[in-house]
C-alpha cells in the first residue's frame, strides 16, 4: 500500500511539473476584398504555420473596401488589419481614431492603370471615365501621380468608385469605363485578355507606400504580447516569401487559396520579385511616411498632424529614416 501511494505522489508531481500547453491568442483580422497578392505573406504564416508555432490563431474577416475594414478596426470589431492601404488609417488617426501603424509592408505601389484596347497612351484618357478606390483614396493619389507630368489635369476625368480591386477589373471587363487601376493579378488578366497597360504606378510614386498593418490601440494596450507574437509571425511569413527558393511553393499557396490559374499567380510572383515591392523587416520609414502624408494633403480637406510618430504605435512599431 505504501508502495502504491508513493507511486501516485510520484505521478501527481510528475503532472504537475509538465509544462501546460499554452491556449491559442485569437486575432480578429481585417482584409480589404477577396484574397489577393496583398495577402501571400498573411497565407504563407498560415500554411507554414508562423502564427501557429506563436499560438496565434487568425479570424479572417473581409470587407469590400479599406474604409470599411477601417471602420470595423475602429469600433473594435477586429483586433487588427494587415495589407491595409495607408491613406485610410491616416485620415482615421488625424480624425482621432483609436488606431495606429505598426507595420509598412507594401513599400512600392504595385498597380498598374490598364485601359480598353483603343487608348495607347495616358493622354488619351483626358475626358475619359476612370474607376479608382475613392475621392480621397490611395489610388487617385496614383493616378494623379501618372497624369498629370503627361498634361491631363485630374479635373479633365470623370471619376467613379469601386474599393476592391476585383470590382474595378470586373467594371472595365464589362466596358462600363474606359480605364482603372489595378494591383496584379488582375493586371496581368486584364493584359491577356487584350486591354493596355499605360504603366505602373511604380515609375512614378517610387517615394510613396502602399499598404500597411494597423491596430485598434484600446485592444493593442491590452494584448502588446500577442500582437509582439503576431508581428513576430508575419516578419518570418514575409522573409519567407522573398526567398527565391520559395518561389514555387509560394505559387502553390497563392493559387490554392485564391483559386486563380497557377500561370497567372506565377506571373504576379515574378513581377513583386522583380522590384522592391515588399519592406522585408516592416519599419516604417519616416520618409515615405512623409511623403504620403503630403500627398494626401495635396487632395484638400487634411488637417491631420505631420508628425509621423502621431500614426505609430510607440513601443511597438520599428521607425526609420
Amino acid at each position: 500500500m505504501a508502495a502504491f501511494a508513493g507511486r501516485v505522489a510520484l505521478a501527481a508531481l510528475v503532472l504537475l511539473m509538465s509544462p501546460v500547453a499554452r491556449a491559442d491568442d485569437k486575432l480578429e483580422v481585417g482584409l480589404v476584398g477577396a484574397i489577393s497578392m496583398t495577402h501571400w505573406p498573411l497565407l504563407i504564416g498560415l500554411k507554414k504555420g508562423y502564427y501557429a508555432a506563436e499560438h496565434v490563431s487568425l479570424d479572417l474577416i473581409h470587407a469590400q473596401s479599406s474604409g470599411g475594414v477601417l471602420q470595423q478596426l475602429a469600433a473594435g470589431s477586429i483586433d487588427v488589419t494587415v495589407s491595409a492601404a495607408l491613406v485610410e488609417p491616416i485620415y482615421a488617426i488625424s480624425k482621432g481614431a483609436p488606431i495606429s501603424l505598426v507595420r509598412l509592408e507594401i513599400q512600392l505601389p504595385p498597380y498598374a492603370i490598364e485601359a480598353k484596347a483603343q487608348y495607347k497612351t495616358l493622354e488619351e484618357l483626358r475626358g475619359k471615365t476612370i474607376m479608382i478606390d475613392a475621392p480621397t483614396g490611395i489610388t487617385k493619389i496614383y493616378v494623379e501621380r501618372m497624369l498629370v507630368p503627361h498634361h491631363v489635369e485630374p479635373s479633365s476625368v470623370d471619376y467613379v468608385y469601386a474599393g476592391a480591386t476585383g470590382a474595378r477589373f470586373s467594371a472595365l471587363s464589362s466596358g462600363a469605363i474606359d480605364a482603372t487601376i489595378l494591383l496584379p493579378p488582375f493586371s496581368i488578366s486584364a493584359e491577356e485578355a487584350g486591354f493596355t497597360n499605360l504603366g505602373l504606378v511604380a515609375d512614378y510614386a517610387k517615394d510613396l507606400p502602399f499598404t500597411g498593418a494597423a491596430v485598434n490601440t484600446n485592444w493593442a494596450a491590452k494584448n502588446p504580447d500577442v500582437l509582439r507574437h503576431f508581428l513576430d509571425a508575419h516578419n518570418k511569413s514575409v522573409q519567407w516569401f522573398l526567398d527565391p527558393k520559395n518561389r514555387q511553393e509560394s505559387i502553390d499557396i497563392m493559387a490554392e487559396a485564391s483559386k486563380l490559374n497557377p500561370e497567372v499567380v506565377a506571373k504576379t510572383y515574378d513581377f513583386l520579385r522583380s522590384r522592391p515591392f515588399f519592406e522585408p523587416t516592416g519599419r516604417i520609414s519616416k520618409a515615405k511616411m512623409s511623403a504620403l502624408i503630403a500627398a494626401i494633403g495635396q487632395l484638400g480637406g487634411f488637417q491631420g498632424s505631420t508628425d509621423v510618430a502621431h500614426y505609430v504605435l510607440p513601443g511597438i512599431a520599428q521607425l526609420g529614416d
